[in-house]
């Protein structure tokens, strides 16, 4: 039996993973979904986070509470590979295997925020429709800020998932962060910790906002022993493809635990 404990990308919560929850159950694993700072139903507002260790905080509490000799599996979703890597990195010894699910991937060859940059870089000209993005930084910089709207989740995260999804994540999406000043901080991630932790990278090959080609990228600047593939997935394969999430993630349970 695995314990995974399962990471939204921004602007989502604990709720996305409602269906890989109830599946990985069944198979006999424990599941945890946790929602970041300002997140989901998490109190805390966007304009309270001053640094990406306050949106990691509740899954680097937890980490902390796992007794000494407990080990789970990291499974960081888009923008939630980012902050499995800092868990990573700050609780080496608790992880038996990371999961990166169309995932932002860091490496040990530059700053995290080279993997937002990368992101940022291919969406350069993608239609925005009815999402809106904040640019505190000023125009000429990155923006920092992002909600995704109704339209544009439809058209472009969630076009192969249940329409009933598309109405849950329109009703439930909140705010998100980019922290990219926090993450071009030299010295993230070490060998020593971070890199001492198997990583696997599930690559959707429907997704449009991470497009396999990115995903690609990541995979081939990172140090993935293994990779799978997902056919027919979007941006939330877990709502387009919850069993063939749950498939993958038992292969990584039976090779780790």
């Amino acid at each position: 039996m695995a314990h995974f404990v399962l990471i939204h990308g921004m602007c989502n919560g604990a709720w996305c993973w409602y269906k890989v929850v109830s599946l990985l159950k069944s198979a006999g694993h424990r599941a945890t979904p946790l929602d970041l700072g300002a997140s989901g139903i998490n109190p805390k507002q966007i304009t309270e986070l001053d640094s990406v260790w306050d949106y990691a905080q509740p899954l680097m509490e937890f980490m902390a509470s796992l007794p000494q000799h407990e080990k789970v599996i990291l499974v960081g979703h888009s923008y939630g590979g980012v902050i499995i890597s800092l868990a990573m990195e700050s609780f080496p010894t608790k992880v038996s295997a990371a999961v990166y699910l169309t995932a932002l991937m860091p490496n040990l060859h530059s700053p995290i925020a080279t993997a937002v940059a990368e992101f940022f870089k291919r969406a350069t000209g993608e239609p925005k429709m009815d999402s809106e993005l904040w640019f505190d930084d000023g125009p000429e910089n990155p923006p920092t800020r992002a909600l995704p709207g109704p339209k544009y989740i439809a058209a472009n995260v969630y076009q192969l998932s249940p329409k009933e999804d598309i109405e849950l994540a329109a009703t439930l999406l909140r705010q998100g962060k980019f922290f990219m000043k926090d993450l071009c901080m030299e010295s993230l991630l070490t060998k020593e910790k971070f890199g001492s932790i198997d990583a696997v990278y599930i690559v959707c090959k429907d997704d449009l906002p991470m497009k396999e080609s990115l995903q690609k990228w990541y995979i081939e600047n990172s140090t993935a022993v293994d990779v799978k593939f997902i056919d027919g997935a979007d941006h939330m394969p877990m709502f387009s493809k919850p069993q063939e999430v749950c498939k993958c993630l038992q292969q990584v349970a039976e090779k780790y635990v």
